[in-house]
């Protein structure tokens, strides 16, 4: 380590702004040293360690080097930044798929190629690493075919028993074009593509019969259905309920409403003749994009698990939804999505707290006898 690094580290708790270490390590990626800003950056890990989260100006320059780094194009900045995850994030997961989002976004597959190959002891990426930028990469369309050394990895055997394997190396019809964060040096931007449902009301009426309704929900279908959402509720303040229903007889649209509101749901308690709430039908592309948004990108007050696994929840949620299950092969699980009819709704109810993370999707299996449900929320 070098005594300016040292006087750095030394120095970076008692600071009350850091932009000048900032504009100190552009410079010197401008002239050429990325050496340094890895250099940097491994030499904060190695010093702070798990009390990273207690020193902001450790998290600020941290995340600044790592953002120079990812984001600014070239073979030498991808041998870096590779060098830095492979020295910071042994057993980090999270910080490892946050790598793989930024090196996916800012680097191309060609420079990419380089965690695939081992080209040098600087350059060498954890199956993890490897994983992830596989599907970073495939939904920002990238064709994984056309990288050999990619491809070579991809579709080897010896990463079979990886959850991630599961997912296909190119786009379904169903994920179209799906939301991803913009990163910079100076932060990140996205769309959220879900929020309260308004819209003309539900008017629900009490002469309408409603078909026997038996609940057949269980902890596997919930776990697999609230998995889009479940990091709102583990790392923010979020909350989710799911359900799956038999019913006696073919449910109509135009009873669904009066049904949802029977099933005692507790996102749509108080719901009633003089409390409408909205619904309305969508495709089952706009219901994984909802999905895969809350769980890439997460709710209120953290970051979501980014793209390689925020496309594996949003596929989960929608198999359950579907009734349909993830050890299916995916073309099958995409068969079964598309076959349902999906709405989505949200009431004005005090479950829903109808800032900007609210989520509200039905499902309804073919020959309309079984119907799924998921509601999530979340708030500043």
């Amino acid at each position: 380590m070098s005594d300016r690094i040292q006087k750095i580290i030394a120095e970076l708790p008692d600071l009350k702004n850091v932009t000048k270490v900032w504009d100190m390590a552009e410079r010197r990626l401008d002239q050429g040293d990325v050496a340094f800003v890895a250099d940097l950056s491994i030499a904060l890990a190695d010093r702070y360690g798990s009390s990273a989260a207690q020193v902001w100006q450790y998290r600020s320059v941290f995340d600044h080097l790592l953002r120079l780094l990812t984001t600014t194009s070239g073979q030498e900045h991808v041998e870096q930044a590779l060098r830095l995850v492979s020295a910071a994030s042994p057993g980090n997961r999270k910080l490892v798929r946050y790598v793989a989002s930024l090196l996916a976004d800012g680097q191309t597959a060609e420079d990419l190629a380089l965690a695939f190959t081992g080209g040098s002891s600087r350059a060498t990426a954890s199956e993890e690493l490897r994983a992830c930028l596989v599907q970073e990469l495939v939904l920002r369309g990238v064709t994984v075919a056309e990288s050999p050394a990619i491809e070579a990895w991809a579709t080897s055997s010896h990463w079979g028993y990886h959850p991630l394997a599961w997912l296909p190396l190119e786009l379904s019809v169903i994920e179209e074009t799906p939301p991803l964060p913009s990163y910079s040096v100076g932060g990140a931007s996205y769309s959220i593509p879900y929020g309260p449902q308004d819209g003309p009301g539900v008017a629900l009426g009490s002469v309408t019969p409603l078909p026997q309704v038996t609940e057949t929900t269980t902890e596997e279908f919930s776990q697999a259905a609230t998995a889009a959402v479940a990091n709102w509720a583990e790392e923010s303040n979020g909350r989710s309920e799911a359900g799956m229903y038999e019913l006696a007889e073919p449910v109509e649209a135009e009873i669904l409403p009066g049904l949802l509101a029977a099933l005692g749901l507790e996102c749509l308690s108080g719901v009633g003749p003089r409390t409408p709430f909205a619904l309305s039908a969508c495709r089952p592309e706009h219901a994984w994009r909802m999905l895969f948004a809350a769980a890439s990108t997460g709710g209120a007050y953290n970051n979501g698990v980014y793209g390689a696994y925020g496309r594996l929840a949003a596929w989960r949620s929608l198999a359950a939804l579907s009734g349909a299950s993830t050890a299916a092969p995916v073309g099958e699980v995409e068969r079964n999505i598309q076959e349902c009819d999906w709405y989505r709704f949200g009431a004005a109810t005090k479950w829903f707290e109808r800032v900007a993370w609210d989520i509200g999707l039905v499902s309804v299996a073919p020959r309309a006898r079984r119907i799924a449900v998921l509601a999530a929320t979340d708030t500043d």
